[in-house]
């Protein structure tokens, strides 16, 4: 699918430069053959070898360039990028690469974020990051207090109520007001950014067999199944709770658009047994697009020539239908 005439590319950060980030830029460049308008923000010299690269002063100049060398807007990093050895002297310049993404986001320049993976550890050595992560920092940039992660791949969109947390600690976490807010949050991003509105949404049990009527579990009794029910009031099409290990095969998935899950590997199991390299990881409830590639900094390929950029190439991809789904 070719970019319509004016439209606003999308803006990569660089992310951690020591990690796989600025391979898999030059290899989705590749790929893509300019198909997808897209510039990368980042020091030009942490790049690989051979790839051409066009400076630019505006990603207005995006379009242009494409075709022929991957856009760049550069940003001069303190440090060379050493592969797998993360420098703190670069964390600053990190940070200030997704403050910049986002601000030419705000201001239209850009018509999505895309996020190459940061290493939090060398972010808070290097630069007093005092975030848990990217998810957090970007509210911050948003100015939103409340945001929402989705994995997604093309057989399956689903989001975890609670995230990176034991899961001894997920019962205790699960409230009312969290499970009410991450689902109308996802509803209308679903209505927003995905042009499904009225999407149907299938919410998960947090027991097994959900509860089976309060023999496993009483969550899905006294918590989840009120506030369902507040929901559906509200005009919501929910199904659930549903028991997890029946929800994600092929036919379950026909009958929603979406799904919610209680905890993190409730989640991301299904998604990565589906689409391991493809799926992408999307932040709901930002006044901007930001999408990012499912994997870490993989220090340990970093500099092989061995990093995948399948997903990567998907989180473009998405950005970008995101954004037109916004502007439409």
């Amino acid at each position: 699918m070719t970019a319509p005439d004016g439209e606003r590319p999308v803006a990569l950060t660089c992310g951690e430069p020591s990690g796989i980030g600025p391979e898999i830029a030059a290899h989705a460049w590749e790929r893509l053959e300019g198909r997808l308008p897209f510039f990368w923000i980042g020091d030009p010299a942490h790049l690989p070898r051979g790839v051409p690269v066009r400076e630019i002063a505006d990603p207005g100049e995006t379009a242009s360039h494409c075709a022929t060398a991957l856009p760049v807007l550069p940003h001069p990093f303190p440090a060379p990028n050493r592969p797998g050895r993360p420098d703190p002297d670069n964390a600053a310049a990190v940070i200030e690469v997704i403050a910049r993404a986002v601000k030419l986001a705000m201001t239209g320049a850009a018509s999505a974020v895309c996020t190459a993976p940061i290493h939090k550890k060398a972010l808070k050595d290097g630069a007093g990051f005092a975030y848990p992560g990217h998810t957090e920092y970007l509210a911050h940039l948003g100015g939103v207090d409340r945001v929402v992660m989705m994995l997604a791949c093309p057989g399956l969109k689903v989001v975890p109520v609670t995230i990176h947390i034991p899961l001894a600690e997920v019962p205790g976490a699960l409230t009312p007001a969290l499970l009410r807010d991450t689902i109308r949050i996802t509803a209308a991003a679903m209505a927003r950014d995905f042009a499904t509105p009225g999407a149907r949404i299938a919410v998960a049990g947090l027991n097994p067999h959900a509860g089976e009527g309060g023999a496993m579990g009483r969550e899905e009794i006294d918590l989840i199944g009120p506030v369902l029910d507040g929901l559906r009031a509200e005009g919501l099409a929910i199904l659930g709770p549903l028991s997890a290990d029946t929800m994600f095969h092929a036919g379950a998935r026909a009958r929603y658009d979406v799904a919610v899950a209680m905890y993190h590997d409730q989640a991301l199991i299904p998604v990565k047994t589906i689409d391991f390299a493809g799926g992408v990881n999307v932040t709901l409830g930002l006044p901007f697009v930001r999408t990012s590639p499912d994997h870490g900094t993989a220090f340990d390929i970093a500099g092989r020539g061995l990093a995948d950029p399948t997903s990567l190439i998907a989180a473009l991809r998405m950005a970008r239908d995101m954004a037109r789904a916004r502007a439409a």
